[in-house]
């Protein structure tokens, strides 16, 4: 699924699931949530030839704009049929992001659905500087 350095801490919630990642700076933080997310759902088969979209999302502050990205991602999925395999974050200024995602077509032979995420919910979302680095918990809706 890519990076093997994403740290992420499941949450226990009542019909829902919660993470909690943290990173070194924004970009960091950010792209790792990403992964976290691709984790959860999904376990990657065989790769196939990738393919690289860039696009670009902003938000009113940084919580808003860590569930716009991760909604966004989750929309290649559900909407698209496209497995994130990597992320790469080309610039992060005030509350908006420019990205270049790596993708792969979900195969249903090959991949499988680990956690079907309905939506990034804005419920506990936090993106917080803490310890020199950068912190979020959020929670998706099952």
């Amino acid at each position: 699924m890519g990076s093997t350095d994403t740290t992420f801490t499941l949450l226990d919630h009542t019909a829902d699931l919660g993470i909690v990642v943290t990173g070194a700076d924004l970009r960091d933080l950010f792209e790792k949530a990403a992964l976290s997310m691709m984790k959860i759902m999904i376990r990657k088969g065989p790769a196939g030839e990738t393919a690289s979209i860039r696009f670009s999302v902003s938000g009113e502050d940084y919580a808003d704009l860590m569930v716009r990205w991760l909604g966004e991602i989750l929309y290649l999925f559900e909407g698209e049929g496209l497995v994130m395999t990597h992320a790469k974050i080309d610039s992060i200024s005030g509350f908006h992001i420019e990205a270049t995602l790596k993708t792969v077509p979900f195969n249903p032979e090959e991949d499988e659905v680990l956690t079907e995420i309905k939506a990034v919910t804005y419920h506990r979302i936090q993106v917080v500087q803490k310890n020199g680095g950068w912190k979020t918990t959020v929670i998706f809706d099952l």
